[in-house]
């Protein structure tokens, strides 16, 4: 599998073996599992903001009559979403 070398701080390392320490678990596996998680949180919000996009553009002109003051003055460029 491949690995990446990691750089921390004194105190971002002592944080980290405090941490493990506490969870039972070994460093490697807390950063791991740290880092896991921030991939699976940023493709839901990748994936969010891509159904707003599209439940936005759908509903576009319900938007514009129901949010007037939010239009844009210059309607000649079209809706930026």
């Amino acid at each position: 599998m491949p690995a990446l070398n990691v750089e921390f701080s004194d105190r971002e390392l002592e944080d980290l073996r405090q941490m493990a320490k506490e969870r039972g678990t070994s460093m490697k596996a807390l950063v791991r599992e740290a880092a896991a998680a921030d991939i699976v949180r940023h493709r839901a919000l990748k994936e969010g903001a891509e159904s707003f996009r599209q439940f936005f553009t759908a509903h576009a002109d319900e938007f514009a009559a129901a949010f007037p003051e939010d239009e844009p003055v210059d309607k000649g460029e079209g809706r930026a979403v």
